[in-house]
């Protein structure tokens, strides 16, 4: 049933190429919430308004990755003025948060899966305050019509895809302290089989009354309550978390990152977001050198992009934090003399045997920052009639975040984003925890102009610390090598541990591992996935891509030909 499910939505973008033109692209991990987007944009909604809708409906269909438990950051391009903005939905450290949470008796970090089931890892959740935002700044459409979507997919159910299964199945343990998820997603006392139809009447009765009464409906009433209860009497991790926290949060518009790569001009979130201070710096490394006369089929242009990618990564651990609450360089980090010197320290013919972080511009002395664990994430794109852009990742951190949910919808592990030890050589650690900060993330949602001033890619992706480095190489893959979004997209991916460079293990990447060992270090080929999508503005229109690694879909609205092939 799942894969006829998918064929019908093929089928359906195919058919109807005039239809996906005069109303615009979505794309996102799961055809369902594709689906959704499309259908606000059908209504004549906005980008920003299809991206809601996909928000929503993937809090369903993909609770393992991201929800309204959760939060993310939204990069929006306003066609009419030419205006890139940035909201940050990130969620925030309830006020009695202190930088020993993580901390055990001795003063050691506890184990990251210690920690993270139950209400310790919570945070105050940011989607629907960031929704809020987004719809008043950029909505057409009624807020309540936004709803519909989700609240339709929560009542008349949706099938159980092999991830979903796969994920539950995973869980299982863990999940035996954690009834209310169990009564979700369970058939029989066990994970419900691939197929299964999953009906969420609770998650629907709250999306109808935030239809009707907005945002604060989330954050004030029995939800915060529900919320607050989960926290506190989990059956795990009890923490503290009040009403007066939930009540207090707040989206914040923030100015968006932005630098030049050759003859464009990128565009992402800045702090408490590293992804664009690290994939811009990644970007200004390789800017020195013809990428695009070595090819995507070099070894040598994969070996500076490993290089240069662990240098920003060291510069992205010593650095980055919340802003409101560490001075964070973003400035000096992007600066192009900086990232020249930076790029000094790369050899074309070897591997580094280490990678210092720099000295940026206006940076104060700063320690470095422990290892972070993500898992739990999504990202998804809409470009409507108008060109308006948005671009948006949204997580709850972990497989199935916190694994507590409150009326329906999975609640966020966000704070084990914090760095557990909150000093080092005797000096806070940017990224320790404190009431009211938002952990450091690595969500990069990014948008591309060409040299015309115009928009011409929009991506993101999930992964974790990965998400960087898999922004990072399809940005390559089109800006440098030529590619379109879904052949950048299923390039290799590449990243690194303390043995040195990771290549993905299909066919390109242990061809390239193999040639590696000339730079004396050579990648390790292993398997790794990714979930990038991405909308691209070709000659005639715009058109979606999604990884092949899932189940992602998108629309297009190039001719029937084309989308066929």
């Amino acid at each position: 049933m799942i894969k006829r499910l998918f064929a019908v939505f093929s089928l359906l973008v195919i058919a109807l190429p005039s239809l996906a033109a005069a109303q615009g692209v979505t794309s996102s991990a799961d055809p369902r919430a594709t689906e959704a987007g499309r259908e606000i944009l059908m209504k004549g909604g906005s980008a920003a308004d299809a991206e809601m809708a996909m928000m929503l409906a993937l809090t369903l269909v993909e609770p393992q990755s991201s929800g309204v438990g959760g939060g993310g950051f939204f990069v929006y391009h306003d066609a009419k003025t030419g205006k890139i903005s940035t909201i940050d939905g990130r969620e925030t450290a309830p006020a009695a948060a202190t930088p020993d949470r993580f901390l055990d008796a001795n003063g050691q970090p506890r184990g990251f899966m210690d920690v993270v089931p139950g209400g310790l890892s919570v945070g105050v959740p940011g989607n629907i305050r960031l929704m809020e935002a987004v719809h008043e700044r950029w909505g057409k459409l009624p807020w309540a019509d936004i709803f519909q979507p989700a609240i339709d997919l929560a009542e008349k159910g949706y099938e159980a895809t092999p991830a979903l299964v796969n994920f539950m199945t995973a869980y299982a343990d863990v999940w035996k302290d954690f009834p209310e998820i169990r009564a979700i997603y369970y058939v029989d006392g066990k994970p419900a089989p691939v197929g299964t139809i999953i009906r969420n009447p609770a998650y629907a009765k709250l999306l109808r009354d935030l239809a009707a009464r907005g945002a604060d409906a989330f954050y004030t009433g029995a939800n915060a309550q529900a919320i607050v209860k989960a926290v506190t009497q989990a059956p795990r991790n009890r923490s503290k978390m009040t009403l007066a926290d939930l009540a207090a949060y707040q989206a914040k518009e923030r100015p968006a990152v932005c630098t030049t790569y050759r003859v464009y001009k990128v565009c992402g979130m800045a702090p408490p977001s590293s992804g664009a201070t690290t994939v811009f710096g990644i970007l200004g490394m390789l800017e020195a050198y013809d990428m695009k006369a070595m090819g995507k089929d070099n070894v040598m242009g994969w070996h500076l992009l490993a290089e240069a990618m662990q240098l920003a990564y060291a510069d992205r651990a010593q650095y980055l934090g919340d802003s409101d609450f560490v001075d964070v360089p973003v400035k000096g980090l992007l600066d192009k003399q900086y990232l020249a010197s930076r790029r000094m320290l790369i050899s074309p013919f070897t591997v580094r045997s280490d990678y210092p972080a720099g000295s940026p511009p206006g940076a104060e002395p700063r320690t470095a920052s422990g290892p972070v664990a993500e898992h739990g994430t999504t990202h998804f794109v809409a470009v409507d009639r108008d060109g308006n852009v948005a671009s948006m990742t949204s997580t709850v951190e972990s497989i199935f975040g916190s694994q507590l949910v409150a009326n329906g919808y999975v609640l966020n592990n966000e704070l084990t984003d914090f760095t557990f030890v909150p000093e080092r050589d005797g000096k806070p650690v940017a990224n320790r925890v404190e009431a009211n900060k938002r952990p450091l993330s690595s969500m990069s949602p990014t948008i591309v102009y060409g040299p015309d001033g115009k928009v011409i890619l929009a991506l993101g992706s999930a992964g974790g610390k990965r998400i960087i480095m898999h922004v990072a190489k399809t940005l390559v893959g089109v800006l440098d090598w030529g590619l379109s979004a879904k052949e950048a997209i299923a390039l290799p991916n590449l990243f690194f541990d303390d043995a040195g460079a990771i290549i993905e293990n299909d066919a390109m990447g242990r061809k390239l591992a193999q040639e590696s060992a000339v730079f004396g270090n050579p990648f390790r080929a292993e398997d790794f996935g990714s979930k990038v999508n991405a909308v691209e503005r070709i000659a005639t229109g715009w058109r979606g891509a999604a990884d092949p690694r899932s189940p992602g879909t998108w629309t297009t609205d190039q001719p029937a030909a084309a989308a066929a092939e």
